[in-house]
């Protein structure tokens, strides 16, 4: 599994680990900016009313804590002009709307005010296959005799279709992802499959997929390769990658993170 690496970084400590005297780099903090999560997913089987948005500013490298953004004015707007109003969680970052309305195929643009500034995204609300089935293999990986899981859907034919899955596993502290097409595998039954080579009996997957669109899955996959595959997909990477949310009001005072419409299936299996 990929993993982030800082050339610099590296090549100070390689130049003074053996010296004894502790070296403190200077790195230069940037000016923060908005990051945004703003994940709509409408979950098999439920209404998809209840959706939360949530941001913070990016910060110092050395810094532990993520700064929260209160204060915002946050709403989606569908191509119908409804708008969808995300009430603010106090002093959490979060902000909530309970009466979302998803439509697959249908185009929302999401409007931030934070700070006299405006910023906006649109994205159209992707479909999703729905998870069939999973299946246990106790022969997989490369030596045959690792524990390998599989959940399988059946793509749609004759149309593109684009895959986020993310898998979460209770013997691991982090969360693995990966974005796919079906270039490959358009209108046949297909899968995602685990990354993790330890698993062992008792332990809990907690596996999802979500549809995505063609320039998101373009956007996760440089991201997943920038950051590796684990994670989460708004961790702070070593470098900027910009997603579909633009600052109007600032262009050169852009956000980082995605805007992004799905339908989700999710499973938790246990390892048998």
């Amino acid at each position: 599994m990929k993993k982030i690496l800082f050339p610099t970084l590296i090549l100070f400590i390689s130049l003074f680990s053996s010296c004894e005297e502790v070296v403190d780099l200077k790195l230069d903090t940037a000016a923060p900016k908005l990051v945004v999560e703003a994940s709509i997913v409408w979950s098999k089987g439920s209404s998809g009313n209840a959706q939360k948005i949530k941001l913070t500013t990016t910060t110092g490298y050395y810094d532990t804590v993520i700064p929260i953004v209160n204060g915002a004015k946050i709403t989606i707007t569908n191509s119908s002009n409804t708008i969808f109003n995300f009430v603010e969680i106090p002093n959490t970052g979060e902000y909530a709307c309970t009466n979302f309305v998803p439509e697959i195929g249908e185009n929302y643009t999401l409007t931030i005010i934070y700070n006299d500034e405006t910023y906006t995204g649109t994205e159209t609300f992707q479909a999703l296959a729905p998870i069939t089935r999973i299946e246990q293999n106790n022969e997989g990986g490369f030596t045959g005799k690792d524990i390998e899981i599989k959940a399988f859907f059946n793509d749609p034919a004759n149309v593109d279709n684009y895959y986020l899955y993310r898998y979460e596993y209770s013997n691991e502290a982090t969360i693995s992802y990966n974005a796919d097409e079906d270039k490959f595998f358009q209108g046949n039954e297909y899968y995602s499959r685990s990354q993790n080579d330890e698993l062992k009996t008792g332990d809990v997957i907690e596996l999802t997929h979500t549809g995505i669109s063609k320039q998101y899955y373009n956007y996760m996959n440089i991201l997943i390769g920038v950051i590796g595959g684990s994670g989460g997909p708004f961790q702070t990477p070593p470098a900027t990658v910009r997603g579909n949310l633009k600052n109007i009001t600032n262009p050169q005072n852009y956000p980082l993170g995605y805007f992004s419409l799905g339908e989700t299936d999710s499973r938790r299996y246990v390892i048998e």
